[in-house]
């Protein structure tokens, strides 16, 4: 019998993955990466995840199914390759997306790895996304999932051909509505648990008192700026600020205005018109060719630059280094250094990478 490890969250999503792949025939087992603990976070955070309550629903989930259930401290590595790398990016300027790097860093290389070490044959995820094969050449294919409002391929670029191989997503053909309906039918616990939103190691959303009280520094105040670089106020801290942010600048003027820039040498931040925050171009590194062999040529795609965001139509142009230059049809709003810009081709995911630049 093939034997499947469970990525158990103490979602319904997860607990449905499990209930499916037993129902497939596999010899299940759970685990939950235990990632984060802090003194301030409350037993049971209701719009984050990784807390002690998320870790009892995956075990009693476990024992409803009977299947073993075990949990894995790796706070050490999530300190390390999500926490500390969110703080390097945002020092740096950048807005980063630690979903992406957990489940890079995390669940697609160090409980990936576990599992094969183990002698399971696959691990599966509560992900909604699809993995198919192109028939001519084999190549290992990601898709996104039948239901677009759950679709989570955007997240999930950075997986490798050999990680494809490895993994099952079982909810790709459902929608959320029958994930429930299948949780429910069967008794699972947490079959009417909401969603997680939030990230888990900031569950009050205030980065910036976080990047404080892990650095120990208070970012300094400073100047903002109008677009012709006069002063028009002054900012409590330029880590606190992102592209595209209107709210809480403290400005008085006729119209609207936005975060459109961010100096950190000088502890500046630029505001202006939202006609300011569009742009066409952008360059990506650290992109990654997933569902096709990287081109020789310049190729026309649909691109997502934020994970809710509709696709829109653009051409790519591959550089040197693992990097890409996008250029949209038509202008972009706060298309923001930090963030991932991702692929498509109709629901095939082509690739991805991380935005360094906006022309």
């Amino acid at each position: 019998m093939l034997r499947a490890m469970i990525a158990m969250s103490g979602g319904v999503d997860s607990s449905v993955a499990a209930l499916l792949m037993k129902r497939s025939g596999y010899d299940c087992a759970g685990v939950t990466m235990r990632l984060y603990r802090s003194p301030a976070m409350e037993r049971e955070a209701p719009k984050s995840c990784c807390s002690d309550a998320d870790e009892e629903d995956a075990a009693y989930v476990c024992w409803q199914l009977g299947i073993p259930f075990e949990s894995l401290c790796c706070t050490k590595e999530f300190e390390k390759a999500v926490i500390q790398a969110f703080i390097r990016e945002y020092e740096a300027g950048r807005t980063p997306n630690p979903c992406i790097v957990c489940n890079r860093r995390m669940k697609f290389e160090l409980l990936l790895s576990l599992a094969r070490e183990r002698g399971f044959d696959c691990l599966a995820t509560g992900h909604y996304a699809r993995i198919t094969q192109d028939g001519g050449s084999g190549r290992l294919q990601l898709r996104k999932a039948r239901d677009g409002s759950k679709d989570q391929s955007y997240v999930l670029y950075t997986l490798t051909q050999e990680q494809l191989a490895f993994l099952r997503f079982p909810l790709g053909e459902l929608s959320k509505a029958e994930v429930r309906l299948i949780a429910e039918s069967a008794g699972l616990v947490t079959a009417s648990k909401r969603e997680s939103q939030d990230i888990c190691f900031i569950p009050d959303g205030d980065y910036g008192a976080f990047l404080e009280r892990r650095t120990g520094r208070r970012d300094p105040e400073g100047e903002i700026l109008d677009a012709d670089g006069r002063v028009i106020g002054r900012h409590r801290g330029a880590l606190r600020y992102t592209i595209g942010q209107r709210r809480g600048l403290g400005v008085a003027a006729e119209h609207p205005l936005y975060v459109v820039a961010k100096d950190m040498e000088k502890h500046s931040v630029t505001v202006g018109p939202e006609r300011a925050l569009y742009s066409r171009e952008l360059t990506a590194s650290d992109f990654n060719w997933l569902s096709i062999p990287e081109p020789d040529r310049p190729l026309r795609v649909t691109a997502r630059t934020r994970y809710r965001q509709r696709e829109n139509e653009a051409t790519v142009c591959p550089l040197e280094g693992s990097r890409v230059k996008l250029v949209f049809d038509r202008p972009q709003r706060a298309v923001t250094p930090g963030q991932a810009v991702v692929l498509y081709d109709g629901d095939l995911v082509l690739g991805g990478g991380t935005i360094e630049g906006v022309g």
